[in-house]
């Protein structure tokens, strides 16, 4: 059984990919998540903006698992980031096209405070330092896991923009040939 306070980031989470941190408001997060306002406060004391930086923590963690599923199984980098795109790809069409990158379209679309930026930027480095351990390990130096983590990241974020724009998520399955 998932804990209300799970729920509530989760269903708070794809409201903001979808709509973003500030086209949704507290009663549609309830209603989505099935319970009274008062357990919002309970879990979340400081209400959305609590609530947005633990549904960025969950998906977060649901990309860093991603990634690991997709680089451990691959014969090399280049295998492993074409698994990770593709799978992103698959995430987008199931939502239509219709979601942002699961933590910027809450952390960003929010509003403008350090710990929203802090948190992005821990997260997408985290993210980062995932892909280059990859890397590292399919005999990446250090410095070239690095980069290759940030061309990979950079580009992405970039693909993901242009996908919803267009609703076209070939245009992340086609990075490889971009970033490998």
């Amino acid at each position: 059984m998932t804990s209300t306070r799970i729920k509530l980031a989760i269903e708070a989470g794809y409201l903001f990919q979808k709509k973003g941190y500030n086209g949704v408001g507290l009663s549609e997060i309830l209603r989505k998540a099935g319970v009274p306002k008062g357990s919002l406060y309970h879990h979340f004391p400081n209400g959305k903006a609590d609530l947005a930086l633990a549904a960025a923590d969950l998906a977060s963690a649901e990309v860093l698992r991603i990634i690991n599923a997709s680089f451990d199984g691959a014969a090399d980098y280049r295998d492993g980031v074409t698994t990770f795109c593709h799978k992103l790809a698959k995430y987008f069409d199931i939502h239509e096209g219709n979601v942002g990158c699961p933590v910027s379209a809450t952390l960003l679309g929010g509003q403008d405070d350090d710990a929203f930026r802090d948190a992005l930027d821990s997260i997408f480095t985290g993210w980062m330092a995932q892909i280059a351990a990859h890397a590292v390990r399919f005999g990446q130096s250090e410095t070239q896991a690095n980069h290759s983590a940030r061309r990979l990241f950079l580009s992405l974020e970039g693909s993901w923009t242009l996908a919803r724009a267009r609703r076209d998520s070939d245009i992340m399955r086609a990075l490889p040939d971009l970033v490998c």
